[in-house]
């Protein structure tokens, strides 16, 4: 019977664990500097925002310590809160925004599927100038589409020009693209065998994207309808250009339009509608912010 004999002698290997911790700590320190830096940079400005909207004018003009509020007052809150020109505001932003996801979602959802699993001749190609099509900026359009919009009025004698509804044309141009984007990356990543067992089974094109695809791709949806809500609240190029009429101007441009008048700055209402009309966004971010990663990074890394 051999036996086998162990050199105890034999050399082994040092592993340089305080090294590894040293380094691990130094990145971990490197990454909160970052992430404080960061923190401050975003975080200032809507302090600043709170704190000015809760002064009045006369402390705001008597120009004291910007960063304290030494006799706070709702009064800037409870003058817009009743003010019908604002809520008007306000509601004219909701429905163009409501009516902007609607629309959005009803053309991006089918052309991304169709363009992600239907795969036909110049598909991958098509969605590509679909994205590139969303990277043209708002100031090379606006001109042309607003004499787009000024001729059809001539033509057809219906007005669209100074008429909020005139943005539910105008805001899917940037809308729609991007979404289907995000929707085309979320539907490669869904597995080929639900579809093909679908097709199996009797089910048509829009069977399938209804009854199997949008329940399974429902973070890409919520991503998209997200993109959407904030792109067609939060825009300001367009309704300033197409909206003059103070009855048919949102939120955005409103604001602006109407608390600024000469070189005269009301400073505690202007940073009061800032943040109520940064609310909605904020509080939809707020819940569902996972969602909204998810529906980004799919796709990522398959399809």
């Amino acid at each position: 019977m051999s036996t086998v004999t162990i050199d105890k002698a034999a050399p082994t290997r040092n592993v340089k664990y305080g090294s590894m911790s040293r380094d691990r700590t130094w990145a971990l320190r490197w990454s909160y500097f970052f992430l404080t830096l960061f923190a401050i940079f975003s975080l200032v400005p809507p302090i600043y925002m709170l704190i000015t909207s809760l002064k009045s004018s006369a402390e705001i003009s008597a120009a004291t310590n910007p960063w304290w509020v030494f006799h706070p007052t709702l009064e800037n809150y409870v003058g817009l809160l009743t003010s019908n020109q604002f809520l008007r505001f306000f509601l004219n932003s909701a429905m163009v925004s409501i009516f902007v996801v609607t629309i959005t979602m009803l053309i991006s959802v089918p052309a991304a599927f169709a363009l992600a699993r239907m795969r036909f001749w110049g598909s991958a190609t098509l969605a590509t100038g679909v994205f590139l099509t969303y990277l043209i900026p708002d100031s090379l359009l606006f001109i042309p589409l607003f004499k787009v919009f000024a001729q059809f009025g001539e033509w057809t004698g219906i007005q669209l020009i100074n008429r909020w509804y005139v943005l539910l044309f105008i805001y899917p141009t940037l809308t729609v693209p991007f979404c289907t984007w995000i929707m085309i990356g979320y539907f490669a990543s869904i597995p080929k065998e639900l579809d093909e067992a679908a097709i199996i089974d009797g089910a048509s094109w829009f069977q399938t994207l209804t009854r199997i695809f949008i329940p399974v791709a429902l973070p890409g949806l919520i991503a998209a309808t997200i993109f959407a809500f904030t792109v067609s609240w939060a825009q300001f190029l367009y309704p300033l250009v197409f909206t003059t009429s103070t009855d048919q101007l949102v939120l955005p441009v409103g604001i602006i339009t109407t608390l600024i008048k000469g070189d005269v700055f009301n400073w505690g209402q202007i940073m009061t509608g800032a943040l109520l009309g940064a609310a909605p966004p904020l509080i939809i971010y707020a819940f569902l912010m996972d969602y909204y990663i998810a529906g980004l990074t799919a796709g990522a890394t398959k399809g």
